[in-house]
């Protein structure tokens, strides 16, 4: 009775728009029209989708192919415009963490063929100060969210940012991967966590790849052992 109660004084609303729906962190059938979810065949390096199928070997998008990425496989699970835009920024400026509970379902299915024994989950982090300006730090968000669907440990701190740097967006590819030089490390009281262990990076959006790169970089400077990358949402050049 209590629960029936609390659901008619609030009913569940859309993530997307606010419009009723008929359960908590979905999405009405507008917002799921807008939202461009990842599906077929993909680039094996950062999941953006690519015409034709699968053929047995390595495919890789123009981006890939023209910068080597220095991590073994990933997966993003939105294209980044429309709705899947609107919730990404949602969640990390708009002081709306609850869409990481939605994300994590996309999350969860794009992963799958990433996914190893003994796997642990590491969120790219924040700066401080950037995180005391934010209250939260949305890749930590989906990264716990992403655990309770696979049953994966999370070390939300398993990185971290020695220096503020300033925002990638307008930055071409060489200015994001200078603009993050040096700033990112391993936690020296997480380093253990880690050692010859697969290690699955997750973030919101994923453009030129710099920071994935930089991570990875970090994560085998300490020892780690296979890398593997995932994002919420991937730039898709004229997407």
């Amino acid at each position: 009775m209590f629960q029936t109660a609390v659901r008619l004084l609030f009913p569940p609303r859309c993530t997307g728009c606010g419009a009723l729906v008929e359960s908590d962190f979905g999405l009405c059938p507008a917002c799921w029209r807008d939202t461009p979810v990842i599906g077929g065949t993909v680039c094996d390096s950062c999941g953006a989708p690519l015409l034709g199928r699968p053929d047995g070997f390595r495919l890789e998008c123009d981006d890939c192919m023209a910068t080597p990425r220095p991590w073994q496989d990933g997966r993003s699970a939105l294209v980044y415009r429309d709705n899947a835009r609107k919730l990404v920024l949602a969640l990390k400026h708009g002081d709306r963490p609850e869409v990481a509970r939605l994300a994590a379902t996309w999350l969860a299915q794009a992963a799958r063929p990433l996914l190893r024994p003994n796997m642990l989950i590491a969120p790219v982090p924040l700066h401080r100060l950037r995180l005391l300006k934010r209250r939260y730090n949305q890749s930590a968000l989906l990264a716990h969210a992403l655990a309770a669907r696979t049953g994966l440990p999370v070390c939300p701190d398993l990185l971290q940012r020695r220096r503020a740097t300033t925002s990638q967006d307008g930055k071409t590819a060489a200015e994001r991967v200078q603009n993050l030089d040096g700033a990112i490390a391993v936690h020296p009281r997480r380093r253990h966590r880690l050692t010859a262990r697969p290690i699955l990076l997750v973030d919101d959006v994923m453009t030129s790849g710099a920071t994935f790169a930089a991570c990875t970089h970090a994560l085998q400077d300490a020892g780690s052992g296979e890398v593997f990358v995932l994002a919420l949402a991937r730039v898709i050049k004229d997407a």
